[in-house]
């Protein structure tokens, strides 16, 4: 038997002078979605999440909270493993930039670069952000109040001058939209595909300029190596941790050879310039390989307004969760919006989601045939005769499914993908009517049989399909088919007609309860 053929997937690694919110759940949620997809799929998945760790603002924020900076990101870190518990996350690794495993590979990467003369000593003067923990040209800034000048991000810039390391980016601009060239899927969507060549091609006072990867003004940092008095620039620490879990430097072993170049980073579009201009520049001077698709998404606003801890209306996740709970957050979070774009949460969304197509729609289609089923049938899989063309219609769209899916999925189109399944959803519900099993109960029960086996086996497919957005309640659902847990991955789609006559079944329960406000109190009934 062949080996699973491996994927690799990544979030970005967070940083820790932050509470989790909604924007660390939907990136991580997008990556445990495809990495479940690809599980069911028959590949073999790494799936990378953590924490970034070092910095000037997690210098500043331990200092402000009066707690050695080792003390601080223990505690705000252990937050982010238990965002992933709660939201049901399945990574597979979990990194932290302060590891020992970490700083080796990132003074590795270091050493590599300065021995081919990549890296070199100089003195920086420019605009810094601390908060974004980046450096900023003239020309991207803006006057804010006060005279003080604000990154594209809007967040203040300091004037700074030190020595410094640099990494020689301005070297790098040919090769990179070369790159870009003969990998036009590289950055993923096409419009951030569109902006990154536009940075990388200015010219005069917009062109690429080397990039200073030292400072000399804090302490909480990997030490540039044979130079302690200099920390590695954040970033070329954070993005060497896609390579740590690798195994890197260790260039030759199993872990490196089969999951390396990555198959995926998913990012937030804010940091969009850092993974498909710096890291794939870093990456080729080392003579390592580029990973093969960044897909940037956007952000979400509250109510229509931004979110901003100042005006304190963040989305806390496991406020969400506790209202509404686990898996109808997650569809909502990838159901709303085209992946890529931004998008607006409001309550009233999630609610109306809920409602019309997890409730009427889905939980409605499960619970109507599954109780005919067990009225009917002697709570029983019935059995069934010769199918109609209406029958095969709907078993055949339901079977293919799978193949638009792989399509939609490796597109990261998570929202197209719901879309082709709620196609069918809406399908078979429409049979219901069309077939009204309930009155062929008395005209021509074997022919309501076939009607309602019909139903359990396309009811079958969408569950094992959904599996990957709603887990749990999928589960639930596969359970009321009785379907074994190890039929229960995409292999066992192409199985014709896999459920079983005969089979009892379990009393069914509604899986997908609608949702009413009352008193001002919202809650699930």
């Amino acid at each position: 038997m062949a080996e699973p053929k491996p994927f690799y997937i990544t979030t970005p690694i967070y940083y820790v002078n932050d509470a989790p919110h909604i924007g660390h759940a939907y990136t991580t949620l997008a990556c445990d979605v495809l990495a479940r997809f690809k599980r069911l799929d028959g590949y073999k998945v790494k799936f990378l999440t953590g924490t970034d760790e070092h910095g000037q603002k997690v210098e500043k924020a331990a200092a402000d909270a009066g707690v050695p900076p080792q003390e601080f990101v223990d505690k705000v870190s252990a937050n982010f493993r238990h965002l992933a518990e709660v939201m049901g996350f399945t990574n597979t690794d979990f990194i932290r930039t302060t590891d020992p495993d970490h700083n080796k590979a990132v003074e590795e990467l270091w050493r590599v670069l300065k021995e081919k003369d990549e890296i070199y000593l100089g003195n920086y003067a420019g605009w810094y952000s601390v908060r974004d923990e980046a450096f900023y040209g003239e020309g991207e800034l803006t006057d804010g109040e006060g005279g003080k000048k604000l990154a594209p991000t809007g967040a203040e810039v300091e004037w700074v001058e030190e020595p410094s390391y640099f990494f020689r980016l301005s070297n790098w601009r040919e090769r990179l939209l070369e790159h870009y060239e003969k990998h036009p899927d590289f950055v993923q969507p096409q419009s951030r595909m569109n902006e990154v060549k536009s940075f990388v091609k200015g010219e005069g006072e917009g062109a690429l300029r080397d990039l200073s990867v030292s400072r000399t003004s804090f302490k909480w940092g990997v030490p540039v190596p044979d130079d302690p008095d200099h920390v590695m620039y954040v970033w070329i620490d954070a993005l060497t941790n896609y390579l740590t879990a690798t195994g890197y430097p260790d260039m030759e072993g199993a872990e490196f050879k089969a999951f390396w170049p990555a198959d995926l980073h998913m990012v937030g579009k804010d940091i969009l310039r850092f993974h498909t201009v710096y890291w794939p520049a870093f990456l080729m001077a080392a003579g390592i390989e580029v990973p093969k698709r960044v897909f940037a998404h956007g952000w979400w606003t509250n109510e229509g307004e931004k979110i901003s801890k100042s005006i304190g209306n963040v989305i806390d996740p496991f406020e969400l969760i506790e209202t509404y709970s686990l898996d109808p957050v997650r569809f909502f979070l990838l159901r709303e919006v085209p992946f890529g774009k931004d998008g607006d949460f409001s309550h009233g969304a999630l609610i109306g989601r809920m409602n019309s197509e997890l409730a009427n729609d889905l939980g409605n289609l499960a619970q109507r045939a599954l109780s005919m089923i067990h009225k009917n049938c002697d709570a029983k899989m019935p059995e069934h005769g010769e199918f109609t063309d209406a029958d095969n219609n709907l078993l055949d769209t339901a079977a293919n499914l799978i193949t638009m899916l792989r399509a939609e999925m490796d597109n990261q189109a998570f929202h197209d993908a719901l879309e082709a399944i709620w196609v069918v959803i809406r399908m078979a519900n429409k049979y219901v009517d069309d077939q009204a099993p309930w009155a062929l109960k008395k005209t021509d029960p074997p022919r309501m049989a076939t009607v309602l086996y019909t139903l359990a086996e396309t009811i079958r497919h969408i569950a094992i399909l959904l599996q990957p957005f709603m887990p749990g309640s999928m589960a639930q659902m596969l359970d009321q088919l009785a379907v074994p847990e190890d039929a229960r991955d995409f292999a066992h789609l192409g199985v014709d007609h896999a459920l079983k006559p005969g089979t009892p079944l379990p009393k069914p329960e509604g899986v997908f309860p609608r949702f009413v406000e009352e008193e001002g109190e919202e809650r699930a009934k």
